[in-house]
């Protein structure tokens, strides 16, 4: 009787190394997730309590008149950016800037613009979902959202961070919301 002739190539050797590797990485992911820390608690903002609803977090406050509040806080949101979109067609229009400052500022004029743009359209999907009223608030890297409501339930809340998500890209943790009857 002949034995088997067995090869052992490249592409075999390679495949073991492969398979192997795989394998510890697999071993090593469980073992650091079996010891992640511990997820931290949201703490209580001054002036409401706090609730954590899964990933985002909201506030209970009371403000002074609601009908002003709403109305003030967009007029002073549009203030602000109106300061900030005159500075930079200072910069992209001014004599004195080089290329690289203009290129910068139009590319945050493009940025701001965007934002602007983002946030009119989590504010009217947000009111259209059936909430009274809101602001938003977005500066790319995190979400302020201001919802008129006698206080928010967890399904209001994920309803809520979806809408957002759904519009913009913004960490879980960089998302809070806030409710003000």
């Amino acid at each position: 009787m002949k034995k088997p002739h067995v090869v052992i190539g490249k592409q075999q050797i390679i495949l073991t190394g492969m398979t192997l590797i795989l394998g510890l990485a697999v071993y090593v992911n469980y073992v650091a997730s079996q010891t992640a820390p511990e997820l931290k608690a949201t703490e209580v903002i001054a002036g409401g309590t706090s609730i954590a609803y899964g990933d985002t977090q909201s506030v209970n406050g009371a403000a002074p008149d609601n009908a002003e509040y709403f109305a003030q806080a967009r007029i002073d949101r549009t203030q602000s950016r109106d300061e900030a979109i005159e500075t930079l067609s200072l910069i992209m229009n001014g004599g004195d800037s080089t290329a690289e400052e203009q290129t910068v500022a139009t590319e945050n004029a493009v940025a701001l613009s965007k934002l602007i743009e983002a946030e009119s359209k989590v504010e009217n999907l947000i009111i259209a979902a059936g909430f009274e009223d809101c602001v938003v608030y977005l500066d790319g890297e995190t979400a302020n959202i201001v919802v008129k409501s006698e206080g928010l339930t967890a399904q209001q809340a994920a309803q809520i961070k979806a809408i957002l998500l759904g519009v913009v890209d913004v960490k879980n943790e960089n998302i809070r919301i806030f409710d003000v009857n």
